[in-house]
């Protein structure tokens, strides 16, 4: 058995950008409550004629470029997304189609704000079973397809955008493993605490629930995913939590005690892009070289269901 490892990242979002201000024209709020309240000051709106699988291919031939491969040469692609409105076929399909494959295996993973370390995790085991060599793992998601712009507790979080990762098998002979192993669970009595449902679907959820869970309860977990890498959190150089609101983002990211990390914030120009939050904010940081090559990132998701998964791995 083989292990895997992540060789590029790309990212995309629309071209759109819808500011605080532009919000306060819209509900009864402001640029000053906004940011006091969750740290977000912008985020991007697709265009009702750009659907999800677009905005996930763009991210996606971006990674292919950056890992000097053609759609060709993937045999695994994997779609974490909440906001697919048709059954069939799966945005994995589409994305697939758009970028010309050949005969991939299609498979879209909804376990909304964690979608992206799920889908990660599921492309390392299957690397390492052997049931494919080369796989595209995309976190996409249109956010402002499903939220009510009437409410101003859930219009301000919300952005729009994809992220991808091109995993790979690896030899792991690297003391550090290329992606480490998961940690993912939920709790199944809060699983309506964060809600998309009904005709057309809406998103909800319960704020200070959420928040209160994720920041008591979050941070031993995430130390729980470094201890299964064999590290220590003053050991990682990188912390990208699932970008849901800043004021979730930094007491987490201080009691995990990773005080030698770059941590993302990423939600301060994007919003809440559930699925595409981590992959996109990681992106970013590598593009922007922030971040060494081989450099130990913890990637942590949590949301909806309310549902959490985590590893640890090494930056490409």
């Amino acid at each position: 058995m083989t292990g895997s490892r992540v060789v590029a990242l790309g990212h995309y979002q629309p071209a759109k950008v819808l500011t605080n201000e532009d919000l306060a024209a819209m509900v009864d709020t402001s640029d000053e409550w906004i940011t006091s309240r969750v740290g977000i000051r912008t985020r991007h709106i697709g265009r009702p004629d750009e659907p999800v699988d677009e905005l996930a291919a763009h991210a996606a031939a971006k990674a292919l470029a950056g890992a000097g491969l053609q759609p060709a040469d993937i045999d695994l692609v994997l779609v974490a997304t909440s906001t697919a409105i048709d059954r069939s076929p799966s945005m994995s399909a589409r994305v697939a189609a758009r970028l010309g494959m050949v005969s991939p295996a299609v498979m879209d993973i909804n376990v909304v704000c964690s979608g992206f370390t799920h889908a990660l995790a599921t492309a390392d085991h299957a690397l390492r079973a052997g049931a494919a060599t080369r796989a595209l793992v995309i976190g996409a998601d249109k956010m402002g397809d499903i939220v009510d712009w009437t409410d101003r507790s859930s219009c301000v979080l919300m952005g729009d955008g994809a992220g991808a990762a091109v995993v790979v098998a690896d030899t792991e002979d690297a003391a550090l493993p290329g992606i480490g192993p998961v940690l993912w669970g939920s709790v199944p009595a809060m699983g309506d605490a964060v809600r998309i449902e009904g005709t057309p679907p809406r998103f909800a959820q319960e704020g200070q629930s959420v928040y209160r869970w994720a920041t008591i309860q979050l941070p031993p977990i995430a130390r729980k995913v470094c201890e299964k890498a064999g590290l220590t959190p003053e050991d990682l150089a990188v912390v990208v939590l699932h970008q849901a609101n800043l004021r979730i983002i930094e007491p987490v990211a201080r009691k995990i005690g990773a005080v030698n990390a770059v941590i993302a914030r990423d939600v301060v120009d994007s919003g809440n892009t559930s699925a595409a939050s981590i992959p996109m904010a990681l992106s970013k940081l590598v593009e922007r070289g922030e971040v060494p090559s081989g450099a130990p990132a913890l990637l942590f998701g949590f949301g909806g269901n309310l549902s959490y998964a985590g590893q640890v791995i090494r930056c490409p």
